[in-house]
């Protein structure tokens, strides 16, 4: 069983900043993909940021150039720097994390959530 719990969210004045954190924890025998999704009032989830196990990040273009996805693999941990933040990134945010594994011998993979922190930008 794996868990993931993530720091960081709160209330924040526009043009400010937030450092989100997303630690991964348990059984685990590997870890792909990691990520980070939002979610606004009324809207759909929509992706902002993932980073594979070797460092490639992609970012939303809504995010490009404002907010950074990092990774420590020795940690099993995934950050989101949050910088010059604009009220409409206000939101739940979510990490979610690709885990592998062995099953029957076959290599498998699964995604599992966080619990959601979060984000609010005032004007």
């Amino acid at each position: 069983q794996v868990q993931l719990v993530e720091s960081g969210g709160g209330l924040v004045q526009a043009g400010g900043s937030l450092r989100l954190s997303c630690a991964a924890s348990g059984s685990i025998f590997s870890i792909n993909t990691m990520g980070w999704y939002r979610q606004a009032p009324g809207k759909q989830r929509e992706l902002v940021a993932d980073i594979t196990g070797s460092g490639t990040a992609n970012y939303a273009d809504s995010v490009k150039g404002r907010f950074t996805i990092t990774r420590d693999n020795a940690k099993n941990t995934v950050y989101l720097q949050m910088n010059s933040l604009k009220p409409e990134d206000t939101a739940v945010y979510y990490c979610i994390t690709r885990f592998g594994y062995r099953s029957s011998g076959r290599y498998e993979e699964y995604d599992s959530w966080g619990q959601g922190t979060q984000v609010t930008v005032s004007s």
